[in-house]
């Protein structure tokens, strides 16, 4: 009851906060207020050309590094960028004529090519703020008779107060070449009619949201969609919890002073948990196959072969998936919940047992509290793990089409799905539509668990 409560009040306080931005919005842009109407003409000279003011306070280096960075902008948007992020909006218009020779527009190139103008005429934008700021700075040091910063101070400052920045310049632009831009790419193409038979050199064009309706509407995406996204829930929900309370019960039981050899017992999870998941999926699939050891074992016994993971083996395959999934994690977790459970302070289990308590409620009212507490960020991480987690029925019983389901098997999720449907078959803009609809589905729930959990709302209870 109370979890519905916190869950109600959470979305009930989004409209007041979607309230609240424009008053954020205009703290956060007071500065920009004060520059525009305390700036004087020098801060007005950067403002139409970058390092002028700079130039005209005799910041010499510092104007001529911003001039320069204007100068290499305007150049690269006059050559290539304004190209690129016209080609961004159309797609291209020239089709290309083997017959005639004529190389024509490659829509795919084209999209990526406009990302990345985009990024970097935001990463100018970002620099020419930040050359306004840096002259108003300056202005202000001037007024009040200061000494304004030195250029090769404020490059020292770079090796020391402000290294943070220059430790994290040339990660920031990995991720923003190397993580970003291939994410935006991947959302945008979800936006476009690229797959099937429209795949360059044939020109791919914007089609908005018509590849979710394809999804949600009555075609032949939706019905399969709806089923995987069923099962796709049913198992992340019941793997995480497989994994995460067989984990903390192995925790537990090895934990008992009780228990001898812990080293001993403690090292077959480890060994399970060493090995490559791959090549433990493939041995659980020779096993369970027609021709494996507990078929032959069957047969010995007078039975006939059992098809654990055949076409019409639905929940069996499903149990088998989380039986190896199980196997695969739970020694993740017990390792995890063994290092959490040292740290538990033993007087609050001497007061329990002093008070009369149980051990079932010593469990439910000291161990899991603090557990969760401890694993909540981790117990997210393993659900959206769960949910896409492409191998286990890939390596399983990869390859299966099941009649009633387009392109995909009753085992599928929707990574596997999404797998089928852009790799091997070419729909990669509904594989795009689908890994979004992923994306914002996991989204939710993992901020609307996370929100509501004591690890976000209680943190120092535990301290």
């Amino acid at each position: 009851m109370k979890t519905a409560q916190k869950i109600k009040s959470f979305f009930k306080d989004i409209p007041s906060k979607i309230k609240s931005i424009p008053k954020r919005l205009s703290v956060r842009f007071a500065g920009a207020k004060e520059i525009i109407t305390q700036g004087n003409g020098k801060v007005a000279a950067s403002m139409l050309v970058m390092g002028l003011g700079q130039l005209l306070y005799a910041q010499w280096a510092k104007g001529f590094m911003f001039f320069i960075i204007q100068i290499a902008f305007i150049v690269y948007f006059v050559l290539t960028g304004a190209t690129d992020l016209f080609g961004f909006f159309t797609l291209g218009s020239r089709e290309s004529n083997a017959w005639y020779g004529v190389d024509g527009d490659n829509s795919v190139v084209m999209l990526i090519m406009g990302i990345l103008s985009i990024l970097i005429i935001i990463l100018y934008v970002a620099i020419y703020i930040a050359n306004v700021k840096d002259a108003y700075r300056t202005q202000c040091a001037a007024d009040t008779l200061k000494q304004p910063t030195k250029f090769k101070k404020e490059l020292g400052s770079l090796l020391d107060k402000s290294f943070h920045k220059t430790a994290l310049a040339l990660p920031v632009v990995g991720v923003c070449v190397f993580s970003i831009l291939p994410i935006v790419f991947m959302i945008l193409i979800a936006f476009t009619n690229y797959g099937g038979d429209i795949v360059p050199p044939a020109l791919v064009d914007w089609v908005g949201f018509e590849n979710f309706g394809k999804i949600l509407s009555l075609g032949q995406f939706a019905p399969t969609f709806f089923k995987i996204f069923g099962w796709n829930m049913l198992w992340a929900v019941l793997a995480t919890a497989i994994n995460y309370f067989a984990g903390l019960g192995l925790a537990l039981l090895l934990n008992k002073k009780c228990v001898k050899g812990k080293v001993f017992w403690r090292a077959f999870p480890i060994l399970a948990y060493a090995i490559p998941g791959f090549i433990t999926l493939l041995g659980f699939k020779f096993m369970f196959s027609y021709g494996g050891p507990i078929n032959y074992y069957i047969q010995q016994g007078g039975g006939e072969a059992v098809g654990f993971l055949g076409l019409d083996a639905k929940w069996t395959a499903r149990f088998i998936g989380l039986a190896v999934n199980a196997w695969i994690s739970i020694p993740s977790t017990m390792l995890l919940a063994t290092g959490i459970l040292s740290n538990i302070n033993t007087d609050l289990y001497e007061a329990a047992r002093v008070d009369g308590a149980s051990a079932w409620r010593q469990f439910i009212k000291i161990t899991l509290p603090y557990v969760l507490f401890a694993t909540t960020p981790v117990l997210i991480s393993q659900f959206i793990g769960n949910f896409n987690n492409f191998g286990i029925f890939y390596f399983l019983r990869g390859g299966l089409y099941v009649d009633g389901y387009f392109l995909a098997s009753d085992t599928d999720l929707l990574i596997n799905w999404l797998y089928n449907m852009s790799i091997d078959n070419n729909y990669y803009s509904i594989g795009a539509a689908i890994s979004l609809v992923i994306f914002v589905i996991t989204s939710i729930i993992s901020l609307t668990v996370y929100v509501l959990s004591p690890s976000y709302k209680q943190e120092e209870t535990f301290r």
